[in-house]
């Protein structure tokens, strides 16, 4: 029934309805006129056919908006929406309706004196907004000036901070060129309001929604240095709410922003004084570290339904070679340092990281495999290709081989330049020379502002300091050294295949008792280091773990880390898994259950991401001590069953059949939606077993779910009955199909209880519809 029915009913006044409405719209009864407010979309509908009556109640609506009394304003505001959309999608033949009656009073309702009223009315403007129901002229000739002038300096403080509510999302809604000149400049003076914590705090809060509306190019150029005023604010809240919104903010930046001014600027988060912004910052760690990840360099993407998905080779080389066109800085650098992935080495082999993916950071291991080529170093038995051309390496000549030159020196030479021969031989196999050194630190002067260009060029410069101490030392070597005496190999730093002797390439700076331990010491920080996000970032993430952590941040810390470490993982590529193995595995031993069941939700998409090599060595114990623990934590391994055992080799598979019906057996037997999800997870599995496994292993889990006492799990399990009938049939099992059916027959429609002989009936309904 209408609202408004009573305007149609013929009464004492002999009125027409639309004078009866006018009468009642200014009625001295404040119910009168809110129940004519409440009902406008219905009275539109009745006098909207003629164009006279239509203006005549547009009018009436006009003066109505002005009553002096707040409930009727605040009735005809919530109505304006759904007015609006009647009037776009059912009577088009008033295009201006809105425009000239319905937004001056939307837009006067935003400075109304009662607070309710302006609450309704940001409302219904954002709601207009969302619908895409305001122009473009409307919203630059009428929206924005009033929110611009409420959001002025010396405005009221309550009007202020309503409009920088407005503003902030409005300006996701509007188009990039009206938010740049009209609304970015005054929200970036709302960032620095002195005045008012509210106000900053807003702009806070919406700053990622705002950088991603304006683009790149507008966020590094004015929103960046207000967010780093934003961090440093006074106001621990402040800071607090800038590590909430630290990932949305870096997404929209480049990689090098986020690299040399986002992450120093997050570790001074991590390290703030205050706690709650410290634990804030620690659970934004993994999420903003996963702004780094590169799809091709990682070998993963993430498709549009949010699976994670492995990219071709031929995908990662197009990607590859079309940056290569695009970045000839990154050229330069690495054309005298790659690897030759295409012909002269194996990525499983080498020690240079082989990714398709060039780097104006230059690693040690890189510049030593080059100098073991560039001076047939290399021994190898297959015969050396005359066509030393590389399609890899388009853009410059080949290196020079002087292996043979070397071969043509003189054979007779004195033992001491003979001994001085072969420790120049391998101080070169293990350092460039340090000629090509300097080459390369000169090349990366430029780029020191990189945080990671910096830790690159103090280890070139260590190993040049190396190489000339090594000289030296050649140089005085006494010539009366015993020849007996083989000449001791040298240790690369950043060549874990080539583990030698530090000390003795440093003229025995060490003393040898103290060698193995600080050997040890370095191989083991080596492990961690990587050169995808800045090592501080990620070495904060490693600390995650600590108990201390625990202490002086949250106490739930860890599971925080656990939620983020596939994110992480993806970020860092399955080429630096050794970074998070010892991290993951004290994860996975955590005491609480809260944290291992995070991980055991998750540990099908990590085996996705590490590929089945190291799944298979670093995931799987892991995987099976969960299929042991509280049930918390095992039904995290059971939804996601099928997507891990599809990623392991078929032996390793075949070897959870014998384990599969340890999920019939739980700790408190009302949880029947573990075994309901057993039953799914099982008619998943069966494509992953040959019939004669399926029929020894599943078919007996199958039989005891059909006996389940909750009406639930037999449901599922009888299709699951019917899956395994269709799996021995389809694969020409006739015989293993009719042993199962006279099982069947004999253990459901021969049951003394008439449950059983149901469940028959049931199997025998699922079974017709295939």
């Amino acid at each position: 029934m209408r609202i408004t029915a009573f305007l149609d009913i013929p009464g004492q006044d002999n009125l027409t309805p639309l004078a009866r409405l006018e009468k009642y719209a200014f009625s001295d009864n404040i119910f009168n006129r809110q129940i004519i407010a409440r009902g406008l979309l219905d009275v539109l509908r009745d006098f909207s056919s003629n164009e006279e009556d239509f203006l005549t109640v547009m009018e009436i609506v006009v003066r109505l908006s002005e009553d002096t009394e707040p409930t009727v304003r605040t009735e005809l505001i919530e109505q304006i929406p759904q007015i609006t959309i009647f009037l776009q999608e059912s009577r088009p033949h008033f295009p201006r309706a809105f425009s000239e009656y319905l937004m001056p009073i939307l837009v006067r309702y935003l400075t109304d004196p009662n607070n309710q009223v302006r609450k309704v009315s940001q409302e219904a403007l954002l709601i207009l907004l969302e619908q895409d129901l305001i122009d473009q002229s409307d919203l630059e000739n009428k929206v924005c000036p009033i929110l611009l002038d409420l959001s002025a300096p010396e405005n009221d403080d309550e009007y202020k901070v309503e409009a920088v509510n407005i503003i902030c999302k409005m300006i996701s809604m509007l188009g990039k060129q009206t938010v740049e000149q009209m609304l970015l400049p005054r929200f970036c003076d709302l960032c620095s309001d002195s005045k008012l914590f509210q106000v900053r705090k807003v702009c806070a809060a919406n700053f990622g929604d705002v950088c991603n509306a304006v683009g790149q190019e507008a966020t590094e150029k004015f929103l960046i240095p207000k967010f780093l005023e934003l961090c440093s604010d006074s106001a621990w809240g402040m800071r607090k709410v800038c590590a909430e919104c630290f990932m949305s903010v870096s997404y929209t930046t480049s990689s090098e922003v986020r690299r040399t001014k986002l992450s120093p600027l997050f570790i001074t988060l991590i390290s703030d004084p205050c706690r709650w912004v410290r634990q804030t910052a620690f659970q934004s760690l993994g999420p903003f570290i996963s702004t780094f990840a590169n799809p091709s360099s990682a070998g993963l993407y993430v498709k549009e339904d949010g699976t994670l998905s492995i990219r071709s080779p031929a995908d990662d080389a197009n990607h590859f070679y079309s940056r290569i066109s695009n970045d000839k800085m990154n050229t330069t650098l690495t054309s005298d340092m790659s690897c030759n992935a295409s012909s002269n080495c194996k990525v499983q082999k080498c020690p240079v990281e082989c990714t398709g993916e060039t780097r104006t950071i230059v690693s040690l291991e890189a510049t030593s495999s080059h100098c073991k080529k560039a001076h047939g170093s290399h021994v190898t038995d297959e015969p050396r290709p005359t066509d030393l051309f590389n399609s890899f390496l388009y853009w410059r000549s080949p290196l020079p081989d002087i292996s043979e030159e070397l071969e043509l020196l003189p054979v007779e030479q004195s033992n001491a330049d003979s001994k001085r021969e072969l420790k120049a031989v391998s101080v070169c196999n293990t350092y460039m020379a340090s000629s090509d050194i300097q080459m390369v630190i000169q090349s990366l002067q430029g780029h020191l502002d990189d945080p990671d260009v910096q830790a690159q060029v103090q280890v070139l410069s260590a190993a040049l300091r190396a190489a000339e101490l090594d000289s030296d030392s050649q140089d005085e070597m006494p010539s009366t050294q015993d020849d007996s005496t083989s000449p001791q190999e040298e240790y690369c730093p950043e060549c874990p295949a080539e583990p030698l002797s530090l000390s003795q390439s440093t003229g025995s700076l060490y003393e040898p008792e103290q060698e193995d331990q600080s050997t040890d010491s370095f191989s083991e920080d080596k492990a961690k280091v990587q050169d995808v996000v800045p090592q501080p970032l990620l070495d904060q993430y490693l600390s995650m773990t600590d108990p201390v952590r625990a202490q002086t941040v949250d106490t739930e810390i860890t599971k925080h880390c656990a939620y983020s470490l596939p994110g992480v993982a993806l970020t860092l590529g399955r080429q630096n898994w050794h970074c998070l193995k010892d991290t993951y595995e004290t994860l996975a031993a955590d005491v609480q259950w809260k944290v291992r069941r995070t991980l055991a939700f998750s540990i099908h998409e990590l085996a996705v991401i590490l590929g089945d090599q190291l799944t298979a060595a670093d995931l799987v114990p892991i995987f099976n001590a969960f299929l042991k623990d509280l049930d918390e934590v095992r039904i995290g391994v059971l939804k996601h069953l099928y997507d891990f055992l599809k990623l392991l080799h078929s032996d390793m598979r075949r070897e959870y059949l014998y384990q599969l019906q340890e999920f019939l057996t739980t700790e408190n037997i009302r949880n029947w939606r573990f075994r309901y999800e057993l039953a799914e997870q099982l008619i998943l599995i069966l494509e992953l077993y040959n019939p004669k496994d399926v029929y020894d292993y599943l078919r007996i889990i199958a039989l005891t779910l059909c006996s389940d006492k909750i009406s639930e799990v037999r449901w599922i399990s009888f299709k699951l009955v019917v899956a395994i009938l269709h799996k021995l049939y389809s694969n020409g099992e006739n015989q293993l199909g009719i042993n199962f059916i006279n099982e069947l027959i004999l253990q459901f429609r021969h049951s003394p209880k008439w449950v059983g002989r149901q469940a028959f009936a049931f199997i025998c309904q699922v079974f017709s519809f295939i």
